[in-house]
């Protein structure tokens, strides 16, 4: 009996406590640091400056607390610098679809006012312009041809 008294607190309990700190050092640590991220080393970092500036053992400026805040609200400040990216962008983006529809009218007006010009079927420069037949009593067609010594009746 007290062979196996001494068998177990000697080599069975420090055993299991090993076997419990090789579990909880090793293995659920290094599955631990398989799983973090660097938002994850983000959020650690405000956490060890404050008990760093509540320990008191070494002096903190409060800069680098704002620093801790500013990690801390890291995704805030992130989804505000997007919103204001992406606003700019659109605002962009409306600018450029005011400019091609502006383009777009411009050439359509510079369209039609070329087909009003129509400078496809230009007049010859030597033609006369026809005269209208209102004011003369009677047009060229109705008079006898002029040869000169004949006579018609």
């Amino acid at each position: 009996m007290w062979k196996q008294l001494w068998k177990k607190w000697t080599l069975d309990k420090p055993a299991a406590f090993g076997d419990l700190l090789w579990e909880v050092f090793v293995v659920q640590l290094a599955a631990y640091l398989d799983r973090l991220t660097l938002r994850r080393v983000i959020a650690i970092i405000p956490f060890v400056i404050l008990i760093l500036a509540y320990a008191h053992r070494i002096p903190i400026p409060p800069e680098l607390m704002l620093v801790g805040d500013f990690l801390a609200y890291i995704d805030i400040f992130s989804v505000i610098f997007l919103l204001s990216i992406m606003s700019r962008v659109a605002t962009i983006v409306f600018v450029l679809k005011q400019a091609a529809a502006y383009a777009v009218r411009l050439a359509s007006t510079l369209l039609a006012s070329t087909n009003a010009l129509d400078f496809r079927h230009r007049r010859e420069g030597g033609t006369k312009r026809r005269k209208s037949t209102a004011g003369r009593a009677s047009s060229k067609d109705d008079d006898c041809p002029a040869i000169y010594g004949v006579a018609w009746a």
